[in-house]
């Protein structure tokens, strides 16, 4: 019972954040949205930065789950740096934006102004980068370590950009990643 209150609670806030931004998080509103007492909130998370970090955390490792089940449906597929672009393209765009796709873009922003929530976002990115290693490295991507973090950069500023305007062109994201890959392959060893 204590984790299912535990997660609802996370539920709510990343809903909160998405709607109201981290200004419109207060317990009284995780409350009603979970449907728990405000004393559960304070018991699980004693402070707000760590609901905070447990929501953001909580985003990636289900989102990095998600990425990598995806990545091993096609790891045998033999699929070509075009391929993988165009999929990295797919995955993106079928994100909807939903409240709780763009609290984590609120909390990595609240991150640059809280040094304590700074750690979860840094666990954050080294997630993604990581699976970006793994998937670069099945491809056979020389240097996978080094371009990583270009890449998972490069798409979530993209991301950012389709969140801000609407759209993100057409291919911005599967040319902009093909264009990083074939420069690593390009590139001598660094």
């Amino acid at each position: 019972m204590s984790t299912d209150v535990r997660d609802r609670v996370l539920a709510a806030a990343l809903h909160i954040i998405g709607t109201e931004g981290i200004p419109g998080v207060t317990n009284r509103r995780i409350a009603a949205k979970a449907g728990v007492s405000l004393g559960s909130i304070t018991y699980h998370f004693p402070t707000q930065t760590d609901l905070l970090r447990a929501a953001l955390s909580g985003f990636v490792a289900q989102e990095t789950q998600r990425l990598a089940d995806l990545a091993n449906e096609y790891r045998d597929k033999g699929l070509s740096l075009v391929d993988a672009a165009a999929l990295t393209e797919k995955v993106a765009k079928d994100l909807t934006f939903s409240a709780e796709e763009i609290a984590p873009f609120e909390l990595y922003v609240h991150a640059g102004r809280d040094h304590e929530l700074r750690q979860a976002a840094e666990e954050c990115f080294a997630a993604y980068e990581e699976l970006t290693v793994t998937i670069l490295t099945a491809l056979g991507v020389p240097n996978a370590a080094t371009i990583a973090p270009t890449i998972v950069a490069t798409i979530t500023g993209l991301q950012l950009r389709r969140l801000a305007t609407g759209s993100g062109g057409d291919h911005d994201i599967s040319a902009s990643v093909l264009l990083l890959l074939n420069s690593s392959v390009q590139a001598p060893p660094g």
